[in-house]
């Protein structure tokens, strides 16, 4: 009796041993993407499901967001992963506006394609340039976004702000096509891929005019932000749009929380490398990305568990 009561207790101790460790490998994370409509709600949820096939007991939780408020969620625990744009990431590191102070937690675990800052009006409003929508009604996307932030920089160095319009809408990409198709919004300025795909909507029902911007005042953007980059979108992305459109934009990249274990973030980096074929189909312009591309530096130190990885690969 007493050496089946011994067995018992050593099968039992076994037991609860393989459950605290089944328990402890299970990893509960949340990424944080953008607007419905947008490019990186989809290519997060794609991410997500990589993810949680190749890494046992992790799963993650995909939700909308925006470039400045990934960074901020990341930096108070609110996420793990998000996407940012790399002006924002780099202000967020820095502690410059819109942050009010250094976003320590935040590491690089990606960089993953360029974003065009685009200005979208419809043919016949008579609007040619950002001083023109002084008095109108703009779509500027939500707050929190990193394109609504650069969108008030524009109006900035035109000497314009969001007092000087008739409305604001800080609505997304959807809401933003259907007021433009119904007339009730007169500017868009947004920031994403070309072609959007949200932009292919409106030019489909409605004629469109995208907005350049002057080589002096692309100079001015540069000076508010080192990380905005020369954009061209070139004739013929757009329906109707048969001239080049002058800008600026910055890249796409994935951060992480500096707190996730090193072997966690080196598993999850290479998954994203593995499925960068899948991923270009998802989104166009990460067509033909390599690991060395989502290895650049961009001025925000990466995650150690990136880095290893990274290094194994030769991407750095």
């Amino acid at each position: 009796m007493k050496r089946f009561k011994i067995i018992y207790l050593c099968l039992a101790g076994t037991f609860l041993l393989l459950s605290s460790v089944a328990f402890a490998q299970k990893i509960d994370l949340k990424m944080m993407t953008g607007p419905m409509g947008g490019s990186w709600y989809p290519l997060g949820g794609a991410i997500a499901d990589s993810v949680q096939r190749d890494i046992p007991g992790v799963t993650l939780a995909v939700a909308p967001g925006g470039g400045v408020a990934n960074v901020e969620a990341i930096e108070l625990g609110k996420c793990e992963i998000g996407f940012s744009n790399s002006s924002s990431g780099v202000d967020g590191f820095y502690g410059r506006p819109p942050f009010k102070e250094k976003m320590t937690n935040m590491r690089q675990l990606a960089n993953l394609y360029p974003q065009y800052f685009q200005i979208v009006v419809l043919e016949g409003s008579g609007i040619k340039s950002v001083a023109d929508l002084k008095g109108k009604v703009i779509s500027p996307g939500p707050k929190g976004h990193t394109g609504e932030f650069a969108a008030r920089q524009v109006l900035e160095i035109y000497g314009l702000s969001y007092k000087d319009m008739a409305k604001v809408q800080h609505v997304g990409y959807t809401d933003t096509v259907a007021l433009m198709k119904d007339g009730h919004c007169d500017g868009w300025l947004f920031t994403t891929t070309i072609p959007g795909a949200s932009v292919m909507d409106l030019a489909s029902a409605r004629k469109i005019r995208l907005i350049s911007l002057p080589d002096d005042k692309i100079k001015e953007m540069q000076k508010l932000n080192a990380g905005y980059i020369r954009r061209l979108i070139p004739k013929g992305t757009y329906h109707g749009v048969d001239y080049d459109v002058h800008g600026f934009g910055f890249f796409t990249h994935l951060i992480i929380s500096a707190k996730l274990p090193d072997d966690l973030v080196y598993k999850i980096t290479k998954t994203i490398v593995k499925d960068l074929p899948r991923l270009g189909d998802i989104v166009k312009d990460m067509k033909g990305v390599t690991a060395k591309d989502l290895a650049m530096d961009i001025g925000i130190p990466f995650h150690p568990g990136a880095l290893k990885y990274y290094k194994e690969v030769g991407a750095l």
